[in-house]
């Protein structure tokens, strides 16, 4: 197995032009699909950008009110969440990284399903394992940096004035600035682990992973902006 700058220096030589265009197919629908979902048209919000409005007004009822034991259980709960994710996240990490010493038994099992691999399979599949691997850390840093917002969060919240207290306002502005970009985070971190899954879809061939991607893209939207969630969220009456 080669050294990892070796292997980063030497990416552009082992795939073909197919896998470098199937690959820019897949950040492309990764960055667009985080702009569209995190800015989306005024007239078409995604379910992320609704929740936000919601979040916020939480906020400003955890203001009015004078016990918070219920806020806090609930903010428990979100961080149990980035926890779980991030926990798999390094599970996964290992599975991956453990396969990158391994990728010739990878190639012996391509192999016996008659797949074409040309003489340096095993370095190419080396190559395309250290970048899920990279999509899966940086999934991991997203979760646990979310994890530690949410403690902000609760920390920020056990500091909040009482409800009529002068300055609650701006204590209850930056309590939802942190929570919000908890959130973000959260949402980027499961994003990210869409597109991982996405990427397996290599293994099968350039062709494929522009499919995985393209198809995990458009779930993604059906899922912010045209599902049912959507609709019980958005008070507007759009449909």
């Amino acid at each position: 197995m080669e050294t990892l700058p070796a292997l980063i220096e030497a990416l552009p030589r082992l795939f073909s032009r197919g896998d470098l265009v199937a690959l820019a197919v897949f950040l492309l629908c990764s960055a667009l699909t985080t702009q569209l979902i995190e800015h989306p048209p005024r007239r078409r919000p995604s379910v992320s950008s609704l929740m936000g409005d919601h979040r916020r007004r939480w906020m400003e009822e955890v203001g009015r009110r004078e016990v918070r034991i219920m806020d806090a259980q609930l903010l428990s709960t979100l961080r149990q969440g980035s926890a779980f994710f991030g926990s798999t996240s390094l599970i996964a990490i290992g599975g991956v990284a453990a396969l990158i010493g391994q990728t010739d038994q990878l190639v012996s099992l391509g192999r016996d399903f008659g797949a074409g691999l040309a003489q340096n399979a095993e370095v190419v599949w080396e190559a395309k394992l250290l970048i899920v691997l990279l999509v899966l850390v940086n999934a991991f840093l997203k979760f646990v940096w979310a994890h530690r917002l949410f403690g902000y969060v609760a920390v920020l919240l056990g500091a909040l004035p009482r409800s009529d207290a002068e300055g609650l306002a701006s204590a209850v502005a930056r309590v939802d600035a942190i929570h919000q970009a908890a959130a973000r985070n959260f949402n980027r971190g499961l994003r990210t682990v869409y597109f991982a899954i996405a990427a397996l879809g290599w293994f099968l061939g350039p062709a494929v992973l522009a499919l995985t991607a393209v198809l995990t893209t458009l779930m993604l939207i059906r899922r912010e902006f045209f599902s049912r969630s959507w609709r019980a969220l958005d008070e507007s009456g759009r449909r």
